[in-house]
């Protein structure tokens, strides 16, 4: 079986395909990669079903050996790509021959790159999933110098493309929809004017449980913690500070803080790209 060594492993490089639904009774959830159509691409890219395990790295890149020849593709945030210390391209499939070195930069645009490999990242599946899950801990561990990682079988021919656009990534800023509830109640009438009149960008605090924010705070007219409820990907807590927090793809499963809103599953991937000082603008949405 075909293997990789990590040879840099980067700031946080870890195992992603598409999560663990159905599990958040259990405190669970999904988890997954955060820019999902940019893992898929990937995963096309090389002739692999999209739910095959990819390699998602954060800001600075991260590089690879591998046993024998394999196919390639790095998407999501645009980067410097190197096969054997030459220039290859980004955003399309690239053979790596036997035992070469594959780099992958830091990103020039966005925060996370995708990386594909014909027959995808095979480490054993926890709750039928390979995603690394940093909140739970379940998952294979990030990655570190020197370890190893098996690949699967390539079971798809690479598709026929020369290049593809990264589009998750914000242009200046980052636009996030918002529709209100369930416990916009529990917020003074200003605090929605608030949210929607800007002055926010992203915090270095975030991570990916969630994006958290610099910013005004929203006032509230109640006071205290709701009894735990359950949460989703997408809902805009607001703890005792003021400041929201976008929960992503390894958020706990319940809270007591309220949820001013939810922003669609759509718009998360942006949030995901979004290097910390983007402005964010928030647009409130009904229905």
């Amino acid at each position: 079986m075909n293997a990789l060594t990590v040879v840099r492993a980067g700031a946080l490089t870890t195992v992603q395909d598409l999560g663990r639904p159905g599990h958040a009774h259990l405190g669970v959830p999904r988890s997954g990669a955060l820019d999902e159509p940019a893992h898929r691409l990937a995963n096309r890219l090389v002739g692999n079903p999209v739910e095959h395990a990819t390699l998602e790295t954060t800001l600075s890149g991260c590089a690879v050996r591998a046993d024998a020849a394999v196919t390639v593709a790095v998407t999501g945030a645009p980067c410097a790509v190197r096969v054997g210390g030459r220039p290859v391209a980004w955003g399309a499939p690239v053979r790596v021959p036997a035992g070469a070195v594959l780099e992958v930069g830091a990103a020039t645009a966005g925060l996370r790159s995708y990386v594909a490999f014909a027959g995808g990242v095979a480490v054993p599946p926890v709750l039928g999933s390979r995603s690394r899950d940093l909140l739970s801990g379940l998952g294979p561990e990030p990655l570190s110098d020197g370890a190893r990682l098996p690949l699967g079988a390539p079971s798809g021919a690479p598709a026929g493309v020369d290049a593809v656009p990264c589009g998750a990534l914000p242009l200046g800023e980052l636009v996030l929809p918002v529709v209100p509830g369930p416990r916009a109640d529990w917020f003074a009438p200003e605090a929605v004017g608030v949210l929607a009149g800007g002055g926010f960008r992203v915090s270095s605090a975030s991570n990916r449980i969630g994006l958290r924010v610099d910013g005004p705070g929203l006032p509230r007219v109640r006071g205290g913690e709701l009894p735990s409820e359950g949460l989703v990907r997408g809902a805009v807590q607001v703890p005792p500070d003021g400041r929201p927090v976008v929960f992503l793809a390894d958020h706990p499963t319940t809270g007591g803080y309220p949820v001013i809103g939810v922003v669609p599953g759509p718009s998360l991937p942006g949030a995901a790209q979004s290097p910390p000082g983007t402005p964010i603008r928030f647009v409130l949405r009904r229905g």
